[in-house]
């Protein structure tokens, strides 16, 4: 029995109903023609239909995966969180108020001035050294990674020349770090600065507000 042209457009409530037939008609004839048409059905109709929901889904929850398991992202990254060095002035590494965790302002181990000795480039490794430095006191100050609900505010502060204006590529390198570990919980507020000189000729310093989950 050949299949009758329809050039009547098939609405999709209607698509179940012509899958079934078609399957019926298969069980029965077991012809070529019928396999291609089941399969233009099924293309059409439900990868069409489905494929993008099943694409945006998958990124939400990929999203969702690196938000909730930021400890695990660091395992991916191979990023080994170094010791927690003690103040080397009469202050504390962080403070918490409700549910608010202040860090006091951290330095990479990289010396110089951006427009001099460093170049931005330099100045982004240096910006995300410090990242690994403030993840790991966010660490033993929250407990764990995964107790940030998001992150508040950062403050990054370059040691940079004169002439210089570009502070934001520099602490680039911190705010990208905080994305990749922690998705879209890692995004903040921003100030990015420059300062003719910082303690000890570092690089950058920066300080940071998060606010922890209830």
């Amino acid at each position: 029995m050949g299949l009758q042209q329809n050039n009547v457009q098939e609405t999709y409530g209607a698509v179940p109903a012509r899958l079934i037939k078609i399957l019926i008609r298969l069980i029965y004839t077991n012809r070529n023609a019928l396999i291609i048409k089941f399969n233009y059905y099924l293309k059409i109709h439900f990868m069409n239909t489905f494929y993008p929901l099943l694409v945006i889904f998958l990124f939400l929850f990929s999203n969702a995966m690196i938000a909730q398991n930021p400890e695990e992202r660091l395992k991916e990254l191979n990023i080994s969180l170094p010791e927690v060095k003690q103040p080397v002035a009469n202050f504390v590494k962080w403070r918490k108020a409700g549910n608010l965790v202040y860090l006091a302002g951290h330095g990479s181990s990289m010396k110089g001035t951006l427009g001099k000795e460093l170049n931005v480039e330099q100045g982004y490794e240096a910006a995300r050294e410090t990242g690994i430095s403030i993840l790991a006191t966010l660490r033993q100050a929250c407990g764990s990674l995964e107790n940030i609900k998001q992150f508040v505010m950062v403050r990054g502060m370059v040691n940079s020349a004169a002439d210089i204006s570009d502070q934001p590529k520099v602490i680039n390198g911190f705010s990208d770090l905080m994305v990749e570990v922690f998705g879209e919980t890692g995004k903040h507020a921003r100030a990015a600065v420059g300062h003719v000189s910082l303690p000890s000729n570092i690089a950058e310093e920066i300080e940071i507000v998060v606010e922890l989950k209830e």
